[in-house]
C-alpha cells in the first residue's frame, strides 16, 4: 500500500475511534500508535472470531461494524456472559489479553462484520503509552462512569454554573489559618482567643498540631455560662472530643454529609500527616448553594410544625437536584438524600413525642427497605417498624396502642412531607410491624426455619432494617442474633440466593436489551426491578453468609464478597454497575420533575446517549457476573 494510501486509511480508522470512548480523549501521541498498528479483518455471519481452545490472544479486537457475540463457553469459570452483544467501538478481550491467558468466552459474528485487530504486544504498549487507555482497561466501568458524569455536568451546565461546585476540595475552601490552643489552656484564655480572633469555632490540638477537641459558640451557652463553670479549668475539661475531622483532600460535598449526618457546623481540616490544617462551617458551604445545608438544616432543627417540615422537605429535594447537576455520584447523593430525610424523620417523631407520653419506655424506630440501606432515591414512600421492649410492671396492650396511635401520627405527617404512605402497610401503625424484641425474633426466625414464596419476600424487605431514632443496642442485638441464625443455615441461604435469580439482567442476545412488551410502557426497562434489585438481593445473600453487619449494598458487596475471596477489582467493577444504575434512577427521576410528573424508575435505553447505553450495558453485565457467582456458589 503507497504512503498516501495508507495515511488515508490511519485517518479514517482515527475518526471513527475518536467518536467513541476511550479513544476520543486518548493523548495523541498514543492515538497515532494506535491508528498505524490497525489492522481490519472481515468476519462472515456466524463465523467464530476467537476461541478458549485458540490459546492467549493474538489480538485485541474492537467492533468497527457488524455484532458480535459473546458466549460462556464450558460453565465452569465464573463469567460476566451466557451471551452478551458487543457493537462498534466495543473492545476484547480485556482481561484475557492484558494477563496473558486463553479468554474463557467465545465470540463469534454474528452478523457480518468488521473488527480492527491490534497485536497483543502493541495493545500492551498502548497501555503503557496512555494512561487513559490503561484506566479504561483495568477500570473499564469507572472510566465510563467519570465520562457520562462530566457528560451530565455538561447537561446541566447552565444551572450547575449558578454556583460553585460541591466537588471542590477542602484545600481550596480553607481560606485562613486555623486557630487553636492546647487542651490545657484554661478555659478563659480559650475564650478570648475566640473573641480576638473572631471565630465561631476553635480547635483545640496538642504539641503535634492534631486536633483533639472542639469548642463552638453554642457550646458556650450550655456548657460553660448556665452551669457556671470555672474558667480556671483546662479547656480540655469542656470540649468536645473527638472532633469531626476529614483530610484536605475531602470534598465539599464529603464535608456536608458529615455535617449532615452528624448535626454539626464546623469539620476540621487535616493534612496527611492529621495536622491541622482549618476550619469548614456551614456558613462556607452555604456559600457554593442557592440553597444551602445551613438553611436545610436549620430549617429542619427550628421547625415547631409539619409545615416547616414541608419546606425542608422541598429544599432537601432541590439540593439534591443541583447537586446531581454538578455531578456528584450515586453513592454520595443517596447517602445525602438519606441523611438529610433522617434528620427530618428524627425531627417528625420528636414533635410527635411532645403529643404521646412515651417516657421510660425503651423502642427503636425501624427503616426498612432502600431507607434502611441508605439508598433512598428522589422518589420514595415509607417503609418503617418499631422495635420495643416490654417492662415487666407494663400491661403489654395498653402500652401498644399507645406507640401505634404514636406511630400513626408519625407515619401521617411523614406523608405530608411527601413519603407516601406505603400501599404494603409496611408502616410502624402497622400492629403486625409495632413488635417487641421477642416478637421480631419470632417473626425472623419463622421466615428462616420456613423459607416459602412470601417468607423470603418479607425477608428482602425487613432484614434491611437499621434504627433512626431510639435505643440502636436494641436493634443492633436483633442484628447479631439474625446473622448467627443464618450464617449457619445453608437450606434458608440457598432459598433466598434461587430468590435473587429469579429476576435476570435485560441483556438481549441479538439487540444490547431487552425492554418491557406492555403497552403502558414500551421499550423501557424499570432500572428498580431489573437493575437495582439484581445487585441489592445478591449483596443481602453475601452480607446473610459471611455475617457483614452492613445494610448498605455496596457495604455488602465489598465486605462479604472479600470474606468468600472475591477480587477487590471484580467487587469496584460490580459497585460502579450498581451505581451507574442508580444514578440512571436519579437523573430520570429528576427530568420527570423538571417536567412536572412524579418521577418513576423507568427509562428508555433507545433514548439514551451511546456513552450511558454503553455502561448501562456494562452494568447489566456486572450484575450477571454477580448472578452468575450465586449460581455457582449455590449450585442453583
Amino acid at each position: 500500500m503507497d504512503t498516501t494510501a495508507s495515511d488515508t486509511l490511519i485517518r479514517t480508522n482515527l475518526d471513527f475511534l475518536r467518536r467513541h470512548a476511550p479513544f476520543d480523549r486518548m493523548e495523541a501521541e498514543a492515538l497515532r500508535f494506535l491508528g498505524e498498528r490497525l489492522a481490519t479483518a472481515f468476519y462472515p455471519a456466524e463465523s467464530e472470531i476467537l476461541m478458549p481452545e485458540d490459546g492467549p490472544p493474538r489480538f485485541f479486537y474492537i467492533v468497527y461494524r457488524g455484532k458480535v457475540q459473546a458466549r460462556q463457553v464450558g460453565g465452569v469459570a465464573v463469567t460476566e456472559y451466557s451471551t452478551l452483544t458487543l457493537g462498534p467501538s466495543e473492545g476484547f478481550p480485556i482481561g484475557a489479553i492484558s494477563a496473558g491467558r486463553p479468554s474463557t468466552n467465545g465470540y463469534i459474528a454474528v452478523e457480518d462484520s468488521y473488527c480492527f485487530q491490534l497485536p497483543a504486544a502493541d495493545f500492551l504498549k498502548l497501555q503503557e503509552l496512555s494512561p487513559t487507555f490503561q484506566l479504561f482497561c483495568t477500570r473499564y466501568i469507572a472510566s465510563l462512569l467519570n465520562q457520562s458524569r462530566e457528560q451530565l455536568q455538561v447537561q446541566f451546565s447552565q444551572r450547575a454554573a449558578e454556583q460553585q461546585t460541591m466537588t471542590t476540595s477542602l484545600s481550596n475552601l480553607v481560606k485562613k489559618d486555623p486557630v487553636f490552643v492546647a487542651p490545657g489552656i484554661a478555659t478563659r484564655a480559650a475564650l478570648e482567643k475566640m473573641v480576638e480572633a473572631g471565630v465561631g469555632c476553635l480547635a483545640v490540638a496538642g504539641d503535634d498540631e492534631k486536633p483533639v477537641g472542639v469548642l463552638t459558640q453554642s457550646d458556650i451557652l450550655k456548657r460553660i455560662v448556665l452551669p457556671g463553670f470555672d474558667l480556671t479549668r483546662p479547656i480540655a475539661d469542656v470540649m468536645t472530643t473527638p472532633p469531626h475531622t476529614l483530610h484536605a483532600s475531602a470534598s465539599a460535598y464529603d464535608a456536608a454529609l458529615e455535617m449532615a449526618t452528624h448535626g454539626v457546623r464546623h469539620i476540621l481540616v487535616v493534612d496527611t500527616e492529621d495536622k491541622l490544617k482549618g476550619v469548614i462551617s456551614e456558613r462556607d458551604l452555604f456559600a457554593l448553594q442557592r440553597i444551602g445545608l445551613r438553611q436545610i438544616r436549620s430549617g429542619i432543627e427550628s421547625a415547631a410544625d409539619v409545615q416547616a417540615l414541608q419546606r425542608a422537605s422541598r429544599d432537601i429535594r432541590q439540593l439534591a437536584l443541583n447537586l446531581l447537576a454538578q455531578g456528584i455520584g450515586a453513592e454520595q447523593l443517596t447517602q445525602f438524600i438519606s441523611a438529610l430525610n433522617d434528620a427530618l424523620t428524627r425531627r417528625i417523631i420528636e414533635l410527635n413525642l411532645d403529643r404521646h407520653d412515651l417516657y421510660g419506655v425503651e423502642y427503636a424506630w425501624l427503616a426498612f427497605g432502600s431507607e434502611g440501606r441508605h439508598e433512598q432515591t428522589l422518589s420514595t414512600d415509607q417503609d418503617n417498624g418499631i422495635l420495643y421492649v416490654l417492662p415487666e410492671w407494663a400491661d403489654k396492650e395498653p402500652l401498644k396502642l399507645r406507640l401505634l396511635a404514636f406511630a400513626k401520627d408519625v407515619n401521617n405527617d411523614l406523608a405530608a412531607c411527601g413519603f407516601p404512605l406505603c400501599t404494603g402497610n409496611i408502616m410502624a401503625s402497622n400492629p403486625d410491624l409495632c413488635l417487641t424484641f421477642e416478637e421480631w425474633r419470632e417473626k425472623f426466625g419463622t421466615w428462616i426455619r420456613e423459607p416459602h414464596p412470601e417468607a423470603l419476600l418479607n425477608a428482602t424487605i425487613f432484614f434491611d432494617y437499621r434504627v433512626l431514632y431510639g435505643d440502636e443496642k436494641l436493634a443492633h442485638k436483633l442484628r447479631h442474633w439474625l446473622l448467627s441464625m443464618t450464617g449457619g443455615n445453608p437450606a434458608f441461604l440457598k432459598a433466598m440466593a434461587t430468590n435473587a435469580l429469579d429476576v435476570s439482567p435485560p441483556l438481549g442476545k441479538i439487540r444490547d436489551f431487552v425492554t418491557d412488551d406492555d403497552p403502558r410502557h414500551p421499550g423501557t426497562i424499570d432500572l428498580k426491578k431489573f437493575g437495582a434489585r439484581l445487585f441489592v438481593d445478591a449483596a443481602r445473600v453475601l452480607s446473610l453468609r459471611t455475617g457483614v453487619d452492613a445494610t448498605s449494598t455496596v457495604q455488602r458487596l465489598r465486605q462479604g464478597g472479600s470474606r468468600i475471596g472475591m477480587p477487590a477489582e471484580e467487587l469496584s467493577a460490580m459497585a460502579d454497575g450498581f451505581h451507574f444504575i442508580q444514578l440512571l434512577r436519579l437523573r430520570h427521576q429528576h427530568l420527570d420533575t423538571d417536567h412536572g410528573s412524579s418521577g418513576d424508575n423507568r427509562v428508555k435505553p433507545d433514548d439514551l446517549n451511546e456513552l450511558d447505553r454503553r455502561i448501562l450495558k456494562e452494568a447489566f453485565r456486572q450484575a450477571r457476573k454477580i448472578q452468575l457467582r450465586l449460581k455457582l456458589d449455590y449450585q442453583i
